[in-house]
């Protein structure tokens, strides 16, 4: 499916698209949607309520937008008394603390705030009640301290708006926590954690300006504040976007796949308009179509998990099977009037970007190359995480056109699937190290330098610096075994038509008919290897190949290797 995305009604033709196929899942009651059965880390009716919940992500700008659709009305309003009526068999329940049904209320929250008309008044006195009772639950529990205290604000500052108990010194503690979590240059970080991913855009960034306009007469000068960070991170967040419409795949989440674009929407929303209105459409538009050509949806229609394809080997432990609705958030442009120009401008093309950009408060350099985007981290990154926690922020490179991959096992090469990473196989050893978290890193205009360890007694300083035909790395490595180091390229995407890989010498090569990856190298036996990794573990494609070059690390040497990692992308 590919749309031509211009009008309003084009966009609510997306929306439907997507959306539709869920209609006959819902239950009986309207307050669960069934729509898999993968393990998740909660509970049957947390899974359940949030995939009813997700959806109002786009349904409630379409109703502020003037949009009616019937059926999807009479589901919510239905499913929203029942789910908070305790004496209906589809409640959604009491709470745990760090339950997730405290994430699910955001979505609900937001159109209690902006379309009270429809998911509120027609409740009746009785279900408003349930309704409120039910989401003041919680400021009664612990959540985490990250962007989940904007869950919290939300749902106090719908309670506000409607003339419900709400805590105020909640709302207060939680718009102070996210206070503390601004760094600079419009970056936040997501609580406690080092990581900076999309989590930053289309958490920290895009409820704050909900509530910018949510709050703009109560609390103007917050506001401002909200407003003018996400001015500034914009000027950053637009070169992850490539010029066919797709996003860096970096870090966690990536199963809300168009939510990597949500921040546009928001930006638009909110009446920001540094980046003009033509160039947020054209990347909005883009990008949902980029995604409507990937294999995202089952044969019924429903979305899966994964990114690219169905892949639950990427996933994180808490995507259930209707987490991937959070993609929706990206339609907050409905919500826009009819009369807006975002709906008669013209969608253009990204700006003149910079070739390479420092971001140093999201720790990476960031590459255009063509039509490829490519950055660069230092590889940050906590010790334990939510699932392939170092394959998702540590590797050397991540790229629109190539993606990245997760490992299988660390027991062999192509389980490993260890593409742009140094791979380390220790003589007699059966396991693979990989680079894991930087030790100490430094960010500059031209070069990301890191220190690492992979293994206890292998100690390496490695230097990536992007090049006009990729990157180079150099790394200076010291061991306390005898080991094989294996540098690796990009995987690419093996096609039996078109296709072909090569290792000769001190150079591998794999590439197919619109684009490959040559690794050649320097340092000691070096010799080129294409690896054969299992299927599923690259993020875009199903089936691909690595290329790379090994070298022969002796015990107590110290060694530099230079590798030329080497891309080219065909123009359509």
């Amino acid at each position: 499916m590919n749309m031509r995305l211009e009008t309003k009604q084009d966009f609510r033709d997306w929306m439907f698209s997507v959306l539709n196929p869920l209609k006959p899942l819902y239950s009986e009651g309207g307050a669960r949607l069934h729509l898999g059965d993968s393990g998740v880390t909660y509970p049957e009716v947390s899974i359940e309520m949030e995939a009813f919940s997700r959806p109002l992500w786009a349904l409630v700008p379409f109703w502020k937008g003037g949009g009616v659709n019937g059926a999807f009305e009479e589901i919510y309003q239905k499913g929203l008394r029942n789910g908070t009526d305790p004496a209906h068999p589809e409640y959604w329940g009491g709470f745990t603390d760090y339950d997730q049904r405290f994430v699910e209320m955001a979505a609900i929250a937001s159109g209690m705030i902006f379309t009270p008309e429809k998911v509120w008044e027609p409740l009746g006195a009785e279900g408003q009640k349930h309704l409120a009772d039910w989401l003041y639950a919680i400021n009664e529990h612990i959540i985490p301290d990250c962007n989940w205290q904007f869950f919290m604000i939300l749902v106090n500052v719908a309670l506000m708006k409607n003339g419900c108990r709400y805590d105020a010194d909640n709302l207060k503690s939680g718009l102070d926590k996210i206070e503390s979590y601004y760094l600079e240059d419009g970056w936040y970080r997501d609580g406690a954690s080092g990581q900076k991913d999309y989590y930053i855009s289309f958490a920290m960034h895009y409820y704050g300006l909900l509530y910018s306009v949510a709050m703009a007469d109560e609390d103007p000068e917050r506001c401002a504040c909200f407003r003018e960070r996400a001015r500034i991170f914009a000027g950053d967040f637009i070169c992850w976007f490539d010029a066919d419409g797709a996003a860096l795949p970096y870090g966690r989440s990536l199963s809300y796949r168009f939510g990597e674009a949500a921040f546009w929407a928001a930006y638009v929303f909110a009446g920001l308009d540094d980046i003009p209105v033509a160039v947020v459409k054209g990347i909005l538009a883009r990008h949902l179509n980029w995604w409507c050509e990937q294999k995202i949806f089952d044969r019924d229609g429903v979305l899966t998990i994964g990114y690219a394809y169905p892949n639950l080997i990427m996933a994180e432990r808490y995507n259930a099977p209707g987490s991937p609705y959070w993609g929706m958030k990206t339609l907050l442009c409905l919500a826009l009037p009819d009369d807006h120009p975002f709906w008669s401008t013209e969608a253009a093309p990204l700006p003149a970007l910079p070739e390479v950009k420092m971001m140093l408060q999201a720790n990476m350099i960031v590459h255009r190359r063509g039509r490829d985007v490519i950055a660069y981290p230092a590889g940050v990154c906590e010790k334990y995480g939510h699932g392939h926690v170092p394959e998702k922020y540590s590797k050397f490179a991540y790229s629109t056109k190539f993606g990245f991959s997760v490992a299988r096992s660390q027991i062999v090469l192509h389980e490993n699937a260890p593409d742009s990473a140094l791979a380390f196989v220790i003589d007699g050893d059966d396991y693979v190290f990989v680079r894991k978290v930087s030790e100490s890193y430094h960010i500059f205009a031209d070069r990301v330098v890191s220190d690492w360890q992979p293994f206890p007694g292998i100690r390496v300083t490695s230097v990536v610096v992007p090049t006009e035909y990729g990157h180079m790395r150099i790394h200076e490595v010291e061991s306390d075994y005898d080991c094989t180091a294996y540098d690796c390229g990009f995987a690419v995407e093996k096609f039996t038509e078109g296709y072909g890989e090569s290792a000769e010498g001190k150079m591998a090569a794999a590439a197919w008919r619109k684009q490959g990856c040559t690794v050649s190298g320097e340092g000691p036996e070096a010799a080129g290897v294409v690896i054969g990794a299992d299927p599923n573990t690259n993020v875009l494609y199903a089936n691909a190949s690595i290329p790379a070059v090994a070298y022969k690390i002796r015990k107590g040497e110290k060694v530099r290797l230079e590798t030329r990692v080497e891309t080219f992308v065909k123009e359509e």
